[in-house]
């Protein structure tokens, strides 16, 4: 890898990161905090913008730069995880579970949707 897809993927992380901030904000700002929709939505979008890019067969730098920079900065496992252990501590161990549940089904539905998109390109 050259430095200069080095330097792009950090220059796309920090887009990503901030992209993730601002479509959370906006969500949780609608529909308000008591259940993490705002980390839903982005990862959900996350995994459909991955599930194109994998099905469009992108490989090599264009991957690094746009799977790994900007949309592996955009979505987030850590705050997901994060979230739903913390419903749980709030005694709200439904909406923990539910968490978990409804992100691992719909993510692995919106990655199998946008690969059938990218194949489609």
């Amino acid at each position: 890898m050259s430095l200069l897809v080095a330097l792009g993927i950090g220059l796309l992380g920090g887009a990503g990161a901030i992209g993730r901030f601002l479509l959370d904000g906006m969500v949780d700002r609608r529909v308000g905090r008591v259940f993490p929709w705002g980390t839903l939505a982005v990862n959900l979008s996350g995994a459909l913008a991955l599930g194109i890019l994998a099905g469009a067969a992108v490989s090599g730098d264009a991957l690094r730069l746009a799977g790994t920079g900007l949309i592996g900065a955009y979505t987030t496992f850590s705050t997901w995880m994060f979230e739903s252990h913390r419903l749980g501590e709030d005694g709200r161990l439904r909406s923990g579970a539910l968490n978990v549940v409804v992100s691992l089904v719909l993510g692995l539905a919106a990655a199998a949707l946008g690969q059938a998109i990218g194949e489609a390109l």
